[in-house]
């Protein structure tokens, strides 16, 4: 789950908390070409107010309509589909013949958002049940990522915290990398314990800055499968600090700037700090892929290009992965 749906929640629950009918709708399928994935959220206050998107502007109208006139889920969970058809496609605006299908869902006492929103907020992963036949949720402890199911009868969805990511350092590249990244809806911590580089960095949003060493707070945060860090100081001091810590945790993405003969003495320094061969392997290095670019923009659009086909469980090779013969990366300065 990420940043927005929260907000969506949140917007749910000061709705519901003011005394108005709330309904909330899921993407749980789509076929062809549709603007939002499933597992997107979107809630309907009783007079058209909504929080969310379904399908970026293009079913909204229609549901809010239906919804305000008691049509979809009056008192009981219920399916719709749009785009089922090819005019009905082209009268929703759905691109390209593309489907989809929502559930609706009449919030009540008994829906637990307070709790699950909890749960994310103590980076709890946990799965969301309803039965359509009852309206009646439970929320259980799960290890799964990111999931959708819906027979007709039972709507489960995992929902956890947002990615994080720490960023080891506080240069110039770590501005570019922060801000891009809380585009991409990470949470970003910066990792920085020289004074010299905390100017500015109060007046970017969601971003914080932390002056702890950077090993403590690798432990401190306690990273897992959503967790990525980025080190970029340059300075063996700080980031095999961080490094020696981080690859030894679920984080999906550690990697280090610098140049490829860098990165191997690196992970020679790293094994004899208690790292394993399979851990210092694992190290990202040189950072992110090979696009070519030498300013700090783009070796931050590199590193999180990287990071996005890692975490959707694309594969990394051809020319974009293989550094050999670049000395790109090692002619950035932090």
């Amino acid at each position: 789950m990420n940043s927005m749906d929260v907000e969506v929640i949140r917007s749910a629950m000061a709705w519901m908390d003011r005394g108005h009918r709330v309904v909330l709708g899921t993407v749980v399928r789509t076929w062809g070409s549709s603007p939002r994935p499933p597992g997107s959220l979107m809630v309907i206050r009783d007079d058209g107010q909504v929080a969310g998107s379904l399908s970026g502007g293009c079913i909204e109208d229609d549901l809010v309509d239906r919804v305000k006139r008691g049509e979809l889920a009056p008192r009981l969970p219920q399916a719709v589909t749009y785009g089922a058809s090819a005019e009905e496609a082209r009268r929703f605006g759905l691109p390209c013949g593309g489907t989809v299908q929502i559930v609706l869902e009449p919030l009540h006492a008994g829906s637990q958002l307070r709790l699950l929103l909890a749960a994310i907020e103590q980076h709890r992963v946990t799965r969301r049940r309803l039965e359509m036949a009852t309206g009646l949720v439970a929320l259980l402890p799960t290890s799964d990522g990111d999931l959708v199911r819906f027979d007709g009868q039972v709507l489960q969805t995992v929902h956890g915290p947002r990615q994080r990511l720490l960023i080891i350092g506080g240069g110039q590249l770590s501005r570019y990398l922060a801000s891009m990244a809380v585009m991409l809806d990470y949470g970003v911590t910066v990792c920085e314990p020289r004074d010299e580089y905390h100017e500015g960095w109060a007046g970017i949003a969601g971003v914080t800055l932390s002056r702890v060493m950077p090993d403590d707070l690798v432990i401190a945060m306690n990273l897992d499968a959503r967790s990525a860090v980025v080190a970029v100081t340059h300075d063996p001091k700080l980031d095999d600090l961080a490094l020696m810590e981080a690859l030894k945790t679920p984080a999906f993405y550690v990697g280090a700037l610098g140049s490829r003969r860098n990165n191997d003495a690196r992970r020679a320094r790293l094994r004899e700090f208690d790292v394993g061969p399979a851990e210092a392997a694992a190290l990202r290095g040189p950072v992110g892929l090979n696009l070519g670019g030498r300013t700090p923009p783009e070796i931050a659009l590199a590193v999180l290009a990287e990071m996005t086909a890692l975490r959707h469980g694309m594969p990394l090779g051809g020319a974009l992965a293989d550094w050999r013969g670049s000395d790109t990366a090692c002619r950035l300065e932090a």
